[in-house]
């Protein structure tokens, strides 16, 4: 596996501390895995690797070469390590920073951000960043939380800047270079669980066994209601649009 550092940024570390109790998502991650898969091809590009998780649950069949782009060095580090451990199906590589330190001239067929960019301040210039790191026809994916009436502790304990609707995430994708394809909300039986948090226990932190129930329980539950839905409700929205 090859990794690389950037001497910009060394000194980043992720304020959250969630990642750990998420891995054990494993049913939500294969939902959105599912949901994604046709959109993700050839050369990937992750922007916010974490514990590299996400990557084991989207690597599928039609991906040839994985980067994972994170700019914890700590994060970077044990993502590696889990990697070496169990590795993933294609080859892959890390860098250590963000989208700009992902060399210039370098081209991908699918660009995905998962949870991350409501990590990110200037999101509009981000979109920019990646459309301009995607081959003609290749696809940039976004899954983020939905609903800024949502927002709780949590949220702002991990480092939030916002959550975004259908409409907030369509308005900060670039106007030129991209072709929106798909628009549409993940997890409405989630939602229910949220509001309730939002409501009633205000948390700063999901517990263990609060994963567990909304993984086992809720998220078989979003499976089915979702297309009864037609993409219309639920706790995560996402967004993918294609290089024109």
């Amino acid at each position: 596996m090859d990794t690389s550092s950037s001497p910009l940024k060394p000194s980043f570390e992720y304020v959250g501390d969630e990642l750990a109790v998420f891995q054990h998502a494993r049913n939500w991650k294969r939902y959105y895995a599912a949901r994604l898969a046709p959109f993700i091809r050839g050369e990937v590009l992750e922007i916010g690797g974490g514990l590299g998780a996400t990557a084991r649950a989207l690597c599928g069949e039609g991906v040839d070469h994985w980067t994972s782009v994170e700019p914890d060095p700590d994060l970077a580090t044990r993502m590696k390590a889990a990697w070496g451990e169990e590795p993933l199906r294609v080859p892959a590589s890390i860098i250590v920073g963000t989208i700009e330190d992902v060399p210039e001239g370098r081209r991908f067929d699918a660009v995905v951000y998962i949870d991350v960019l409501e990590h990110i301040e200037d999101d509009r210039a981000e979109m920019e960043r990646a459309r301009d790191k995607l081959r003609p026809g290749g696809a940039l994916i976004i899954l983020c939380p939905a609903h800024q009436w949502l927002f709780t502790p949590f949220d702002k304990a991990i480092g939030h800047f916002r959550r975004y609707s259908r409409r907030t995430l369509a308005a900060v994708a670039p106007e030129t270079g991209l072709r929106r394809d798909r628009l549409f909300y993940l997890d409405s039986a989630g939602m229910l669980a949220s509001l309730a948090n939002r409501l009633f226990l205000r948390a700063s932190m999901p517990t263990l066994a609060q994963i567990r129930f909304w993984d086992s329980r809720l998220v078989p539950c979003s499976r089915w209601l979702d297309p009864l839905f037609l993409g219309r409700l639920g706790k995560s929205v996402v967004g993918i649009w294609r290089r024109t």
